[in-house]
């Protein structure tokens, strides 16, 4: 459910009439809003927000690692609406037993080097990517450098 001072964002609001459920929770921080997506659900999301609410420039997606906490993982999406001047940051929580989330490069296509940098760095695998890859380390390379507990001298 939407904080009252979130309802005035119109793109919210029809998220939330569209179903509640697509918000799992929402806040506003120094005046960005931050709303927190079911991860099974980020990909119809996304399709509502460019398709139907004008969000069609994605700025970046990136992820969290809040070891030792469960989930474990948050991945965040900064859309822009150029049409409105308005921005809106997506979350999803993910575990870590398996980090996994559905890829929206179908929806912005710029998805496609963001998503591989997140499973480069982080080990999140983004389904149905069109070329899940290492975009940063060595593909030989053994795990993921921005996890918290990965070595801080590197693999031995």
């Amino acid at each position: 459910m939407l904080p009252d001072a979130m309802r005035q964002i119109s793109a919210l609001a029809a998220l939330e009439a569209l179903d509640p459920a697509l918000i799992a929770a929402a806040k506003l921080d120094r005046e960005q809003p931050i709303v927190w997506v079911p991860s099974d659900r980020v990909l119809e999301v996304c399709r509502f927000l460019q398709t139907g609410q004008s969000y069609v420039r994605l700025s970046f997606i990136t992820a969290i690692d809040w070891y030792p906490l469960d989930p474990r993982f948050e991945v965040a999406y900064e859309v822009h609406s150029l049409e409105r001047n308005h921005w809106l940051r997506l979350k999803c929580r993910l575990g870590e037993a398996s980090p996994e989330i559905e890829s929206v490069t179908g929806v912005w296509s710029n998805a496609n080097w963001y998503e591989r940098e997140v499973f480069d760095l982080f080990g999140i695998r983004f389904r149905n990517h069109p070329d899940l890859k290492r975009i940063m380390m060595p593909a030989e390379w053994e795990g993921h450098p921005l996890r918290k507990d990965y070595p801080l001298s590197g693999p031995r």
